[in-house]
């Protein structure tokens, strides 16, 4: 809080094109789920800091640059699409949880993929810097798998290399794993696997070693629970059209956020949420 009031600024980290939580509208704007927590979260400090003309710098950032970004103090604010885990806690901290995904696989019909045994020996494909491709990587040495795993560079590179044939299936968080085949003109050619294979607690990335701003962000994400305001905000980016097409994930709230929502968790445990 020192920084930003000595600063003037305050630097919100965004996705391009990981909607429906962060993202750019048609004037390049960053727009989505998690946006729309973090400028709840903005207006907060510019009311503790009692400057409600605060700069906002918007930096965009990937799956590769995110982590680093916050880690060295360049982003205050990482409002994307981030799991909080054990691990990527050595290096920043998280708010509390603001959504929680499941790992599953998506492939197209036609091939019979249903789980990590039917593509023994062989192509699968997740996106840099992922829990998801983590998983991939662990699970291939546990099991002795023989996967090739492929790397995209962002998601939609990602399902390119299973579009193309290149890969037989795409490891990735399901609710993006829904968006991406609202993009394809034949969804239906196109299945998603009923396992799942991790839990992902999403969170706001925040600096490390901060305990006062982490108090700050999380009591405005409280509040939205507390409020009720969380269930309009769901129901506009989970449940509503959304730009640039128009297009309705129709996807309801999970039983595990539910219970975020009456008991409110930075836990990194995927035990947690079950």
């Amino acid at each position: 809080m020192r920084k930003i009031r000595d600063t003037g600024v305050i630097v919100l980290g965004h996705r391009v094109d990981s909607a429906p939580f962060s993202y750019l509208d048609a004037k390049l704007r960053p727009i989505g789920y998690s946006v729309d927590i973090c400028q709840h979260i903005i207006q907060a400090i510019k009311a503790r800091l009692e400057n409600p003309d605060l700069e906002l710098k918007l930096v965009a950032v990937t799956s590769a640059t995110r982590m680093p970004l916050v880690a060295n103090g360049s982003v205050d604010l990482e409002c994307g699409v981030t799991t909080n885990t054990l691990e990527r806690q050595r290096t920043q901290a998280f708010s509390l949880t603001t959504f929680v995904a499941e790992t599953k696989l998506l492939s197209k019909r036609a091939t019979g993929v249903h789980s990590l045994a039917d593509l023994r020996g062989k192509p699968v494909a997740s996106t840099i810097a992922t829990t998801s491709i983590q998983f991939l990587h662990q699970a291939n040495l546990n099991d002795q798998l023989g996967l090739k795993i492929l790397v995209g560079q962002d998601d939609r590179d990602a399902f390119r290399l299973l579009q193309s044939d290149r890969a037989l299936a795409y490891a990735m968080d399901d609710v993006l794993l829904r968006m991406l085949l609202l993009s394809v003109g034949k969804p239906d050619e196109y299945v998603i696997s009923e396992q799942a294979f991790t839990l992902e607690p999403y969170a706001i990335g925040l600096p490390r070693g901060d305990a006062g701003f982490k108090a700050l962000v999380d009591g405005v994400i409280a509040g939205l629970y507390q409020r009720g305001e969380i269930q309009a905000l769901y129901r506009k980016w989970f449940q509503s059209a959304i730009p640039p097409r128009g297009q309705s994930l129709q996807l309801p709230m999970s039983e595990a956020f539910k219970r975020v929502i009456a008991k409110p968790t930075d836990s990194a445990d995927p035990q947690q949420y079950r």
